[in-house]
């Protein structure tokens, strides 16, 4: 006998949180209705602007929710008429309470993007390249009270490659989530699934939410270090240093072990890019945009002024 499909609550914001909720509508799966933040202002023109994920669902009439909170027991009503059977989650945004995660009648399952239960929290991709990790993944989690702490019915992985940056990673663990995520409700569709498997806690380790702050580079650190921070926080916040007292964005780098000098004298310059010392090996800067400007390869950085001397 085959097991009907799920009806399911889809939640979700960003970019990462499209290829799966595609993946569903394109299946044919019964998607009741799409959770997605509110719209917010954006852009230089602070227009209001739609999610992804809330533009995916209009363009295929599906229900859109977008409540500002999911504390107000009066939101959790409408979530519970809709009578799903089980509620995805992807990067939605907002805190799900207790009560919310036991509306649906299998739960809610999360989309994360990382192999738990290392990089719990918010920024899970880019932390992983930051800290020098060769492997990332998605992780298809049952939902329990805590931040990223509930049992895991299914991974995939994939090997993080010295020229990843946090948006190409991204981009492959967002395809990657709407795989593990077809392979558990297939397994589901067969009565299949098998029990999740606990965490263990003490190998936690915890992304911290990105600040803009902490994309400044040191030039006291080591090359490599900041070649990661560089690939980490591209495309947000993206890394920085100062050039005569403006900011000068660094898109793209690559560490040397050869070079030394006072950290962040530039030691070269050419159409090979910007050797910047560095607490041990230098850095090569090869992208930037000045303040007001836009990204460009140093060597028409270079064109349009004279080689820097010094970077903060």
């Amino acid at each position: 006998m085959r097991i009907p499909s799920p009806r399911i609550i889809y939640a979700g914001t960003p970019d990462f949180a499209v290829p799966p909720l595609r993946r569903l509508l394109e299946a044919g799966a019964d998607v009741a209705a799409v959770l997605t933040q509110p719209d917010r202002r954006a852009g230089r023109g602070r227009k209001m602007q739609q999610s992804p994920v809330k533009q995916l669902a209009l363009a295929h009439d599906v229900e859109v929710m977008q409540p500002a909170s999911l504390r107000d027991p009066e939101a959790h009503a409408p979530l519970a008429a809709l009578q799903a059977d089980l509620m995805i989650v992807a990067a939605y945004g907002l805190i799900l309470p207790k009560a919310v995660l036991d509306i649906p009648r299998l739960g809610c399952w999360n989309i994360h993007a990382s192999l738990l239960p290392r990089w719990r929290g918010a920024a899970p991709i880019q932390r992983a390249i930051e800290a020098g990790d060769t492997e990332s993944g998605v992780c298809i989690m049952q939902m329990a009270p805590g931040l990223d702490t509930g049992p895991v019915f299914h991974h995939l992985a994939t090997a993080i490659g010295p020229d990843d940056t946090g948006a190409s990673l991204h981009d492959r663990l967002a395809v990657l989530g709407a795989d593990a995520l077809s392979h558990c409700l297939g397994q589901l569709a067969r009565g299949a699934l098998p029990e999740p498997v606990p965490q263990d806690d003490d190998a936690a380790v915890y992304a911290h939410k990105l600040t803009k702050d902490e994309a400044r580079l040191d030039w006291q650190l080591d090359a490599m270090t900041l070649e990661r921070q560089v690939r980490a926080f591209n495309p947000w916040p993206v890394a920085w240093c100062e050039h005569e007292g403006k900011r000068l964005r660094v898109w793209s780098a690559r560490a040397r072990n050869s070079g030394s000098g006072t950290p962040g004298q530039v030691i070269a310059a050419g159409a090979d890019g910007i050797d910047v010392a560095t607490g041990q090996g230098s850095l090569r800067l090869l992208e930037v945009q000045a303040e007001g400007g836009r990204r460009v390869s140093v060597t028409d950085w270079l064109n349009a002024q004279a080689a820097p001397g010094q970077l903060k």
